[in-house]
């Protein structure tokens, strides 16, 4: 305070009146009389438009979706050590089971350091690693490359994703860092007191990357700014030398971090300058009159060439790689594995919060660590899970153990968030800019679906041959909270029949939810809203698809030998996908070129002469082709989703608090309840997808064998060639 009273009085009368009137006004203050005014340490700071220290507090609970763990045989020397955490098939039912979740991983953060998930992370031992590889590229825009028939289709990214690159890079440099701030301050939070972050990034930001973690985890706690120089081919470039690095920038969390150094084979000129002995040792005398003269020194005593900050040993995956997953961002394991050694032990918890083609997850399980992952994009979780299975198969072929894991959605979004709303604007400002931002993205939505607005509906939105219209969020999947909220506002006023319009749905909400809505009268029709709603002229020319989710038949084959044994059969699959207007694509494509375009379910090659004549050619030309994965569960309604969810109710047991100063947060198991969501967990028995290496699929499981006759529901779940989920139920009844 005294500092500022001296300060002050060094400002001129106008400068103080100009001061006056912005405090009363109130704007913001000029920058510089931040460091006049205010006491601040900090000599140099990165700052930037919209820069706030306020991070995400919402904590949401984590919707168990899918439990995958191959079983381990019954018998071994490995298995009699694993069996308490291990049931009688041979699967995981004590102890860490790892995370693989689609959604924000801000709101992912957030509900990890200060949700009920936290208790499990310490028990774990604590966040020990983290290590990211954020959209640093502002051409990364979620789009894929899809191979089918011998042709390349370019599938755009869904609405949630290009929600994500607008607040990515809608501004530039400003939004990227504003972005990053927030989730590394709530990494910092979530990190255990020896742990350490790795930033990969290249030029385009690592000067400001550098600022943001100096400023989050603090200059002291810098740990290296390594460079991987990776190989590439060398093009001449007309005015700077080619670009052939990327930087990995590290900081740990505290005074002390767990550190291992790295050695690797010493160079081919290193091993020059040393002798072989008769024995056919390498070896050299080292001269060291300080030690008492000369020794000789044998290569193989020593551990090898400690690794510096200068990466040239690691190449990109190789294109013919066996572990290429054929993903654009995807890194190196070899690279995951040098970070992974020198920042971690053996069982420790480590997680990659872009975790795109699912390497850092892979390495983990394959050195024994446990892992939390996680990404916006559906394709990613899809990826990952199935690089994790195949590890998972590996590590069984060996004999060496593993863990289970699990794929979670982060879901009952509450409405309000449903649409963001900027700037400063008091409550009521905010409430009424969030109404017209509702309205207008709802009246757009309509006009598209050629239904009728509804006036004075409190719930629904609009009307369309006789069903009701309600839209859902854009920027974030209808769950099971809002279709329940749909089933409860039908039965309300008597409505039988309804249409949830979304960009996205929950991944697994389906075909439980619609069941249980026919089961009390109401007739519920998922629909996709898409991305052409955003053009007018295909609106206008009502070009529009908004396409039904897809449809999966799968059929029973009983065997008459044992009355127990039963196999599934995936019968067919039908998706409805439409990738803009086909119309408007062929107008677009120059004569002479051809494209591949996405038209009602079918994918087709087009090609255009240069006399402007046009030819289509159906790329899938079987059900199949669609079909990337499946899996089976052969007793579905055995195990029930149980979500944790706060209850605001008051303190009975003592809290827990975790982490220290500015980052810590104080935990009561007592503040969350258990809570059925109505749906159940998939138990990954049985599964068969493509790989790189592998186009072929099976089309029907293994028999499975009943412990008792009964009827069951078996779950038989289809992920398509674009990483989206569909499944079915089957009844079967053995004995």
């Amino acid at each position: 305070m005294a500092r500022t009273e001296k300060k002050a009085y060094d400002l001129s009368d106008a400068e103080q009146r100009d001061l006056v009137t912005l405090i009363q006004q109130g704007k913001p203050l000029p920058e510089k009389y931040r460091f006049i005014l205010f006491e601040d340490k900090r000599e140099v700071e990165l700052v930037w438009n919209g820069k706030t220290r306020d991070v995400c507090t919402t904590v949401l609970p984590f919707q168990t979706l899918e439990h995958i763990d191959e079983p381990r045989e019954e018998s071994g020397s490995k298995k009699e050590a694993q069996f308490d955490w291990l049931d009688p098939r041979g699967r995981q039912v004590k102890g860490w089971t790892n995370k693989l979740i689609w959604g924000d991983n801000k709101l992912i953060l957030s509900s990890l350091k200060a949700g009920p998930l936290r208790h499990q992370i310490e028990n774990a031992g604590g966040l020990k690693l983290v290590y990211i590889d954020p959209p640093f590229d502002v051409g990364a825009d979620f789009s894929m490359d899809v191979e089918i028939g011998g042709e390349t289709f370019h599938k755009e990214p869904s609405l949630l994703e290009q929600v994500a690159y607008r607040d990515t890079w809608g501004r530039g440099a400003d939004s990227f860092i504003s972005m990053i701030y927030e989730r590394l301050i709530l990494m910092r939070d979530l990190l255990a007191i020896d742990g350490s972050v790795y930033v990969h990034c290249d030029w385009r930001v690592n000067a400001y990357m550098r600022q943001v973690l100096d400023e989050v985890f603090g200059k002291e706690n810098f740990i290296n700014d390594l460079v991987w120089n990776y190989f590439a081919f060398k093009r001449k470039t007309a005015k700077k030398f080619p670009q052939k690095h990327d930087s990995i920038i590290s900081f740990r969390k505290g005074e002390r971090h767990i550190w291992h150094t790295q050695f690797k084979p010493h160079s081919p000129e290193y091993l020059k300058r040393w002798k072989t002995d008769a024995n056919g040792r390498l070896y050299r005398d080292d001269v060291n009159p300080t030690a008492g003269g000369a020794r000789v020194i044998y290569l193989d005593e020593i551990e090898g060439d400690i690794v510096d900050s200068v990466w040239d040993d690691i190449p990109p995956v190789n294109p013919a790689g066996a572990e290429r997953v054929d993903y654009p961002t995807q890194k190196p394991e070899a690279l995951l594995e040098r970070i992974l050694k020198a920042s971690s032990n053996e069982g420790d918890l480590v997680a990659d919060f872009f975790v795109g083609s699912g390497t850092t997850a892979a390495v983990a399980e394959r050195l024994g660590r446990k892992w939390i992952a996680t990404d916006l994009g559906k394709f990613a979780i899809h990826t990952t899970r199935k690089r994790l299975i195949g590890v998972q198969r590996a590590l069984k072929a060996s004999g060496k153990s593993f863990r289970a894991f699990e794929v979670l959605n982060l879901g009952r979004y509450e409405r309000q968030a449903y649409l963001s709303v900027g700037g400063r604007l008091s409550g009521k400002e905010k409430e009424r800019a969030l109404a017209e931002k509702e309205c207008e993205f709802r009246d757009l939505i309509l006009r598209a679906y050629k239904a009728q607005p509804l006036e004075g509906s409190s719930f629904f939105h609009g009307k369309n041959a006789g069903r009701l219209v309600v839209v859902g969020p854009i920027n974030l999947p209808v769950g099971r909270l809002f279709v329940e909220e749909v089933i409860m506002e039908c039965r309300k006023i008597g409505a039988s029949r309804a249409d949830i319009l979304a960009f996205e749905f929950e991944m697994g909400l389906f075909p439980a939810v619609l069941e249980e809505a026919r089961q009390k009268g109401i007739d519920l029709a998922p629909k996709y809203i898409p991305a052409e709603v955003f053009d007018k002229r295909a609106v206008d020319k009502g070009q529009v698809v908004f396409h039904d989710i897809s449809f999966v038949e799968a059929t029973p084959r009983y065997e008459k030998r044992n009355k127990l044994s039963v196999q599934i059969e995936l019968t067919d699959f039908s998706v409805y996908y439409t990738q803009g207007s086909a119309e408007a694509a062929i107008a677009n494509m120059k004569d002479g070129k051809n494209g591949v375009i996405c038209d009602r379910g079918q994918l087709y090659k087009v090609t255009k002469t240069k006399d402007g004549v046009v030819d289509r050619e159906r790329l899938t030309k079987r059900w199949t082709d669609w079909v990337d994965y499946w899996a089976v569960d052969f007793d579905y309604m055995s195990r029930k989703e149980i979500v944790r969810v706060h209850k605001f109710l008051g303190v009975k047991d003592p809290p827990v608090t975790y982490g220290s100063g500015a980052s810590a947060v104080t935990i009561n198991p007592e503040d969350f309840e258990e809570q059925w969501t109505g749906g159940y967990i998939f138990e990954n028995e049985w599964q068969s997808f493509r790989t790189r290496q592998s186009r072929e699929l099976e089309l029907k499981t293994a028999p499975h064998v009943y412990e008792r006759p009964g009827r069951y529901t078996v779950a038989v779940k289809v992920i398509d060639i674009f990483g989206n989920d569909t499944m079915t139920l089957v009844p079967v009844t053995v004995g």
